[in-house]
């Protein structure tokens, strides 16, 4: 996942020109989703946080259902205020999968369409990302991040090693959903990468891909050393865009993209390679098929077996949307009529930055004497 860039400015290769309507509407459309989730975090942050010292599970499940809300405003904005046309291809995406997703990296902004297809299954609020560290700086949203359990990683393999695996342990009670979401080129794909990455290939004697980059397998195979008992299915993801790839503030003032093309399969658990050999192999052969797809994709303008999929409910949506105003209000409302209020929001304030930045995610109380005897041991 990459920090946004800015919008580019030639107008021209653009689905819609940026004009001071759509200009306007944007930077409305920033402010309400940046205050909406300063709000959220601020008043319901710490307290799903903390609800972890009770129960990882409820806290989750609390945690999934708000922010999930706030979530569903960014599908909403793609789809019905936007005008893009999200269009899905493949198999069928049961509900209530525990799954791991693997998914190319055209652009920033792939991450983002993930939430069309999870608000569909149900499953907004249980998706998880692994992201590059510089991301948890982000103000607010670095916060967001943190709450929501999005796992941080340095991409230096000594020491993304050890968080990964702690924090993916954290993730195997079959009790709570999870789509874990994982972009195995590890950054997003430019030409200049890819000819590094051909070059690389070449040389120790694996696929040479040109439309995505050659994927680290290291971090896939420890999702699934760590998590395999407990995971459905692997999905894997492939993204492709009409015209051309979209940054955040082409989505944000709805200039781009027209269409965005997200093909699925589905693997069981079961038929994954168990040793992390095979499996690293495994990883590299789907990204040659992916690789198959994108080039199929670039002259036939769509992906095989492309199919109807439900259509975002406008009145869900808005419904949605009305319960976050609500709150976002009543939040703001106390916050500047009481002193108190004032005090709590400050105090919350510190409390999400301290906890961001020293990674630190609340264990139940009643297995803590059991953590502490082992790191005496």
């Amino acid at each position: 996942m990459e920090v946004c860039r800015p919008l580019k400015t030639d107008d021209k290769l653009k689905h819609r020109p940026l004009n001071p309507y759509r200009f306007f509407r944007g930077m409305i459309c920033l402010v309400v989703f940046l205050s909406t989730a300063f709000m959220l975090l601020a008043y319901l942050g710490p307290g799903a946080v903390l609800l972890r010292y009770l129960s990882i599970h409820y806290s989750r499940k609390a945690t999934s259902f708000f922010f999930g809300l706030w979530l569903s405003m960014w599908p909403f904005l793609f789809e019905k205020v936007n005008g893009t046309k999200v269009v899905f291809s493949g198999d069928d995406v049961p509900r209530k999968e525990r799954i791991l997703i693997i998914v190319n990296h055209r652009t920033e902004v792939d991450w983002m369409y993930l939430w069309d297809l999870a608000m569909r299954k149900g499953c907004l609020g249980y998706i998880k990302y692994i992201l590059k560290s510089s991301l948890m700086k982000l103000p607010v949203l670095g916060w967001g991040f943190h709450v929501l359990e999005f796992i941080s990683v340095d991409r230096k393999w000594e020491t993304d090693e050890t968080i990964l695996h702690q924090m993916l342990s954290t993730f195997k009670n079959p009790r709570d959903p999870l789509w874990l979401a994982l972009f195995p080129e590890g950054t997003d794909f430019t030409e200049e990468k890819c000819e590094k990455s051909k070059k690389f290939a070449a040389e120790v004697g694996l696929p040479v891909l040109t439309n995505v980059l050659l994927p680290k397998t290291r971090g896939f195979c420890l999702c699934l050393e760590t998590l395999r008992g407990s995971f459905d299915a692997v999905y894997d993801l492939t993204i492709a865009y009409k015209r051309q790839c979209p940054f955040f503030l082409d989505n944000v003032f709805g200039v781009d993209p027209s269409e965005v093309h997200i093909h699925i399969q589905r693997i069981p658990i079961n038929n994954i390679p168990t040793s992390n050999a095979e499996a690293a192999a495994w990883l590299t052969n789907r990204f040659k098929v992916k690789d198959e797809l994108l080039s199929d994709f670039k002259s036939q303008g769509q992906f095989p077996d492309q199919k109807p999929e439900e259509q975002l409910s406008t009145l869900q949506s808005l419904l949605n949307f009305t319960v976050i105003i609500a709150l976002t209000t009543i939040f703001t409302y106390l916050t500047f009529s009481y002193k108190l209020c004032m005090v709590y929001v400050s105090l919350a304030c510190l409390y999400l930055a301290y906890i961001t930045h020293c990674k630190i995610f609340p264990m139940p109380l009643e297995i803590l004497p059991f953590v502490k005897g082992k790191k005496d041991e």
